[in-house]
């Protein structure tokens, strides 16, 4: 069956096709009734995914007063001993910041951190679904479906990208540690004397701009559905006049999917071990090599096959 074939069954996506492929991470929480609130903030705008960090102190009653209609999110929340955990799986971080600290990330409002999170939705699942079709002999069926960006499933897969935002302590936010785990910094407007929200408030305001703009992005994906459909339909005789499934101009670069936070962690360890060995750093005195090292990794956005071809280089290097 040939391309222009398929493109009247193609299906339409969802907002929630999109949201699921997000998680929220809470970071040392305080107060069990912020990660209530933030869990209600979250249903309220569609988000399903909530991890917790470490809180200091469990969930409890006021966390599930505070979630009222939300508490199905509080239900299925995870919670993690440390931060690494719970993005090890990660393509993307996000980390919302009142401010930038040392070695900053690029900085993006919340308008363009959602801009950029549902374009690399769009490019990995077009990725993932040139991976099925080139293997159709490998549970070609059910990896299909899987992979697919409209699998109306509430839960997220497991070959779904996995994008994570980070939001920090009651009292101090993220540390530098922290927010070096990031590979944009989300910055939302507020008054410069007293530019700092309550954490569950900050996640409201996150959320609502990703909703927002994901309804906008399903609506321009529909109507090229629509006019691609249509099209197909009009030129059955013809199907070489057939119009492109989705005009996708995001990371054309890549043909592999994004390494996860943990693979470049992994990379960053051993680039530091290499760069000890050979005498370029200190062990003793290593500063922010690893920090550089991160961002760096985070800036090139390496793909699977540039991660094994760099890790098998390093190995060779350190054997020596």
């Amino acid at each position: 069956m040939n391309k222009e074939s398929m493109l009247p069954t193609l299906s339409k996506p969802t907002v929630t096709d999109y949201l699921t492929c997000l998680q929220v991470v809470m970071v040392n929480t305080t107060l069990p009734a912020n990660i209530g609130s933030a869990a209600r903030a979250m249903h309220t705008m569609g988000l399903s995914r909530l991890s917790v960090v470490n809180p200091k102190h469990p969930i409890d009653d006021t966390s599930r007063s505070h979630a009222a209609g939300g508490s199905v999110v509080l239900a299925d929340a995870q919670i993690t001993p440390t931060l690494e955990t719970a993005i090890s799986d990660c393509q993307l971080v996000f980390a919302a910041s009142s401010r930038s600290r040392h070695l900053p990330r690029p900085v993006v409002t919340p308008t363009q951190a959602a801009k950029i999170m549902l374009d690399f939705i769009d490019s990995q699942m077009t990725i993932n679904n040139a991976t099925v079709d080139q293997n159709p002999n490998n549970n070609s069926t059910s990896q299909h479906q899987d992979s697919t960006i409209s699998n109306k499933q509430t839960s997220h897969s497991s070959t779904q990208p996995n994008i994570a935002i980070l939001f920090g302590r009651e009292d101090r936010g993220l540390t530098n540690e922290e927010l070096a785990c990031a590979d944009y910094h989300i910055q939302i407007d507020a008054n410069p004397a007293y530019p700092v929200l309550n954490v569950a408030s900050a996640v409201q305001v996150i959320a609502s701009f990703i909703f927002a703009y994901a309804r906008t992005h399903i609506d321009s994906i529909n109507d090229a559905i629509n006019a691609s459909n249509n099209a197909s339909n009009n030129n059955n005789d013809n199907p070489n006049t057939a119009q492109p499934l989705l005009a996708l101009h995001t990371r054309q670069q890549w043909d592999e999917p994004a390494i996860t936070q943990q693979q470049l962690q992994q990379l960053t360890n051993r680039t530091t071990e290499l760069m000890v060995q050979r005498g370029i750093a200190d062990a003793d005195h290593l500063k922010s090599l690893p920090s550089r090292l991160s961002r760096l990794g985070s800036r090139v956005q390496l793909d699977q096959k540039e991660y094994q071809l760099l890790s098998a280089l390093i190995a060779k290097l350190l054997k020596g």
